[in-house]
């Protein structure tokens, strides 16, 4: 069983615009990189199999696989982290998540499951994503 991380998108107002800012910064293989201060202690439990979890407008909406953990270290000498993400952006039912500064771990079994799992609500496909989130925040969902 995987270790995830949850991350703030700060300046993101959706899925869509989360994939296209991240589309900058894709690398050779074709996936993404995210770089953050610190390098996750139990970066072992994370890779392989573990995912990072967008926190959207206060709401965890999305998941992407975390492909790799690289230590890396600035012309200052100072070490940061690279998570290195696959471009598969997973929709994931939102649940709210206050802010918070850096990331957290995620154990599997408190992560949001992925939509169109077994056993979740049928969302009718024309509500609109503004709507569906409200409901979602409410609880009524």
């Amino acid at each position: 069983m995987a270790l995830n991380l949850v991350k703030l998108a700060v300046g993101i107002e959706d899925v869509d615009q989360l994939a296209a800012r991240q589309a900058r910064w894709r690398n050779v293989r074709g996936n993404t990189r995210h770089r953050t201060r610190m390098m996750p202690t139990r970066g072992a439990e994370i890779c392989p199999g573990g995912s990072m979890y967008w926190v959207i407008r206060g709401m965890i909406q999305v998941r992407q696989p975390i492909v790799a953990l690289h230590r890396k270290t600035d012309k200052d000498a100072k070490s940061y982290c690279v998570i290195e993400l696959a471009m598969q952006h997973v929709v994931v039912e939102p649940v709210a998540r206050r802010p918070f500064q850096g990331w957290r771990y995620l154990r599997d079994e408190d992560a949001p499951r992925d939509m169109g799992e077994v056993g979740t609500a049928y969302i009718d496909p024309k509500m609109p994503k503004a709507l569906r989130l409200e409901l979602r925040r409410l609880g009524l969902l």
